[in-house]
């Protein structure tokens, strides 16, 4: 028999936004989804679904495509292979073809029944709108960072996310990237809550993301998760578990599929050796943290929240940290010079923090004029609101009136913090 262009499958697809191949990379998830194993599906096995040179595919496809799809393999054009012995049912009392007429017969009467509404339809279009704010919340926290604010709302949109996905229909593409920008909104909350030192806010932030990042399938949005994961029980002092969570984040196939993603791992876990004070170690992770970075190109797609911020700047600052824990203050302030000068013009946080260590370094080796003059540049509402920057600048006037109490330029910064708290 001639194939028959499947009308019904390139309708749907049409509708959605779906290309041969975009469709292949989601039906490979599903499959991973259904059997824990990769799909191999492409372009071409989609244009011949299409062409109807495939008019009944396998079992494990055709769920495949009602998980993405959202409806049945026969609402997709797909038609089983007639039967040719006389007791087969003909097509129009197929038990499918049954089933398929009763319930969209009942859908069609429930919906032209006067005073009901029909159910929404849930679309990718409502999860960009979701996706831009998300742009926004990062991009606020990469201005001001740490900030109750920014916790609450990235909370609140987490939770938009999650009621969107209950207000209607939608296909399993689209509940998936609602998923998905439920958990980056909610690792947003946990990054600010970091940021912040509000540490228990933090945890109880990360199970939720954890939680809505599975469902996702999503595997940046889990790497994202972990990798906060170990910043956070790094900060909170507990480097064995820190190094735990990170593996789990540089263990994920996404860091064997694009090498900006291993480097970050990479250099997170940098860090991480600083903490613990493994100091063999720290110029082989760098030296391949920096080899990753070099490799990635541009090319492909990222998330707006991995470009946002991971670029050689960030992986100086992480260098920075490293060297500054095991008190190697001269290498230390080498990643500092080579941080500051790569930050983009919009990372204002990331220049406090930045700043404030090498201020730190700069005092350890003996340098307190160059050391103040540094610190004494950091801008007042970065020294006064953020957090961790406070702490540090407050760390560091303690080991400056204990290495120089009277020097000028102690009494300098004691004026210069002065100004701080009458204009607080």
């Amino acid at each position: 028999m001639d194939a028959t262009h499947n009308e019904a499958l390139t309708a749907w697809m049409e509708e959605h936004g779906y290309s041969s191949n975009s469709l292949a990379r989601a039906a490979n998830t599903a499959f991973e989804h259904l059997t824990g194993k990769p799909g191999r599906y492409d372009g071409r096995m989609v244009r011949k679904w299409r062409s109807g040179l495939v008019r009944w595919p396998q079992e494990v496809t055709r769920r495949v495509l009602e998980d993405v799809t959202g409806v049945s393999a026969a609402a997709l054009g797909f038609a089983p292979p007639k039967r040719a012995t006389p007791a087969a049912p003909s097509p129009q009392e197929d038990p499918m073809h049954r089933r398929t007429f009763v319930v969209g017969f009942t859908t069609a009467v429930a919906a032209a029944a006067p005073g009901r509404a029909s159910p929404r339809t849930i679309g990718m279009s409502d999860v960009q709108r979701l996706q831009h704010k998300f742009a926004s919340v990062v991009a606020s926290d990469h201005r001001h960072g740490g900030q109750p604010g920014i916790e609450q709302q990235a909370a609140s949109l987490a939770e938009e996310a999650l009621n969107l996905q209950n207000s209607g229909s939608a296909t399993q593409r689209v509940r998936s990237n609602l998923y998905a920008t439920a958990a980056s909104f909610r690792s947003s909350a946990m990054w600010a809550a970091i940021d912040g030192r509000r540490y228990q806010e933090a945890v109880g932030h990360m199970r939720e993301a954890q939680s809505l990042a599975e469902l996702s399938g999503d595997q940046a949005i889990k790497f994202r998760i972990w990798s906060h994961a170990g910043t956070l029980y790094r900060h909170m002092g507990r480097p064995a578990d820190a190094r735990a969570a990170n593996d789990v984040a540089r263990n994920l196939r996404i860091t064997r599929r694009d090498p900006l993603f291993a480097s970050l791992g990479m250099a997170r876990q940098m860090a991480i050796q600083g903490v613990a004070q493994e100091r063999r170690g720290l110029e082989r992770t760098f030296d391949q943290a920096q080899e990753a970075i070099g490799r990635a190109g541009q090319d492909v797609f990222r998330p707006v929240w991995l470009l946002a911020f991971y670029d050689d700047a960030e992986l100086h600052s992480l260098a920075l940290t490293a060297y500054l824990a095991i008190g190697d203050w001269s290498t230390a302030e080498y990643h500092a010079h080579r941080c500051l000068a790569a930050l983009r013009p919009h990372m204002r946080r990331s220049r406090a923090i930045a700043s404030c260590r090498l201020a730190h370094a700069q005092l350890a080796q003996g340098d307190a004029d160059t050391a103040t003059h540094t610190a004494i540049a950091v801008p007042a509402d970065a020294a006064t609101q953020h957090p961790r920057v406070s702490r540090m600048l407050q760390e560091f006037g303690a080991a400056l009136r204990a290495t120089a109490p009277n020097s000028p330029c102690t009494r300098s910064w004691t004026e210069h913090t002065a100004t701080w708290r009458a204009t607080a």
